[in-house]
């Protein structure tokens, strides 16, 4: 059970290093760090409409980052010095460039048309959640052929049918393949979405449970694989009875870290630790202050949700409804001290802790601009390799600070 002590790190291939090659020359940075687990952020071709999360290919590595081998060669080499390799794994949608897509839409006869849900008025399932209103106004597509695919995120990314029988198999069959390459885990990519149904906001559903269970019990003979639930609400439930996922990320933690940061009370934080103890055995939760994604904080009343807001983006620049998309460095303005005491709050926790790539070094967002309506763009600039070099051969460098904060931290 090695997530029982991974302290991980989540980076994007190209903002870390550039591709893969490079980032298996940098692979001792992780170790000076002190952590032994990264979380790959998609790494497969895809045509970038949501930074990789519309997957064309399964099975393969964006041109630009490397090649199949050169991935290969970055697990052997992240194995050789003791980390582990978790990749995302985007289970409820694929890009419409993906070749399932394309013989789905092309001909109504095809068996992958069963692959997609499809309607011929878009009036099902009217009460499903649209996490990107910006997006577009509704989760139905006009296919351009008198019909309509669903789409819970951006337009150009088609939901997968989990009713269908064939879509598991398939998913199966991809983890089976990075298994063999040595990946060690999935972050498994907005599973409270898999299942629709009519009359429900078509999230964290029993049937959706019951998939989650099917694919772990089908990793049976893969016992030290790890699955990691990404479910903003009901986390909790994604570890099933244990028979679900080993690792679930602690949105309220997250939530808590944040409230007791912006008030200087740690109560909430002993609090959200309380409430979220008991877990099943062998199961772990993961900890972290921010990511690629925004800040979420559903806790609070609308009133004491919008005060706090207000102190993680005071301009509004980076806010989009109710979730402010900062870096801990933007969030806390740049103050060391306060920054270093979030460090402590989050290794001091119980659960794998997550750094943002960056974060080490006190990145901050990119500029606002006029115009961007995803606002997640802020938090995924290139990271500063001069900054870490200059930071890394300072004893007394942000950096240098946090990396003690992590190795001294003891995972239980």
């Amino acid at each position: 059970m090695w997530w029982r002590t991974a302290k991980i790190y989540e980076l994007y291939i190209d903002k870390f290093a550039g591709d893969i090659r490079t980032l298996t020359e940098r692979l001792d940075y992780f170790t000076q760090l002190g952590v032994n687990c990264l979380h790959i952020l998609p790494h497969y071709p895809s045509p970038m409409v949501d930074e990789g999360y519309d997957v064309s290919d399964y099975r393969g590595v964006r041109a630009e980052l490397g090649t199949l081998n050169d991935f290969e060669a970055f697990l052997a080499a992240a194995k050789a010095k003791g980390i582990r390799i978790i990749t995302d794994l985007v289970l409820n949608h694929t890009s419409v460039e993906h070749p399932w897509f394309i013989e789905a839409r092309s001909s109504k006869k095809s068996p992958k048309r069963r692959y997609f849900l499809w309607s011929e008025t878009g009036r099902e399932f009217p009460d499903a959640i649209n996490p990107m209103p910006f997006a577009k106004p509704r989760n139905w597509i006009s296919s351009g052929a008198g019909d309509y695919f669903f789409a819970t995120f951006y337009p150009q990314q088609a939901d997968l049918n989990w009713d269908e029988p064939a879509v598991f198999d398939e998913m199966l069959s991809i983890m089976e393949f990075w298994i063999e390459r040595g990946v060690d885990g999935f972050r498994l990519d907005a599973v409270p979405f898999l299942i629709k149904r009519e009359g429900t906001d078509c999230t964290n559903l029993p049937e959706t449970h019951a998939r989650v269970r099917k694919l772990r019990a089908a990793l049976a003979a893969h016992p030290d694989v790890a699955l990691l639930a990404e479910a903003g609400t009901h986390s909790w439930t994604y570890f099933g009875n244990g028979d679900e996922c080993q690792l679930v990320y602690n949105f309220y933690l997250t939530e808590c870290f944040w409230i007791a940061l912006m008030r200087g009370d740690a109560s909430y934080v002993e609090r959200a630790m309380a409430q979220t103890r008991n877990i099943p055995p062998h199961c772990q939760w993961v900890t972290f202050l921010g990511n690629h994604d925004a800040i979420t904080i559903y806790s609070l009343s609308s009133e004491e949700r919008r005060a706090v807001i207000r102190q993680l983006d005071p301009s509004g620049a980076y806010t989009s409804g109710d979730s402010p998309a900062v870096r801990v460095a933007e969030a806390l303005a740049g103050y060391t001290e306060k920054m270093l005491a979030a460090f402590e709050m989050l290794y001091r926790a119980p659960g794998a802790p997550v750094m943002y790539y960056g974060d080490e070094l006190g990145m901050r967002n990119l500029p606002a601009r006029e115009g961007v309506a995803d606002k997640r763009v802020y938090v995924r600039a290139p990271f500063d390799w001069e900054e870490a070099r200059r930071q890394m051969g300072d004893p007394s460098s942000f950096f240098s600070r946090v990396a003690a904060i992590i190795r001294g931290s003891r995972r239980v």
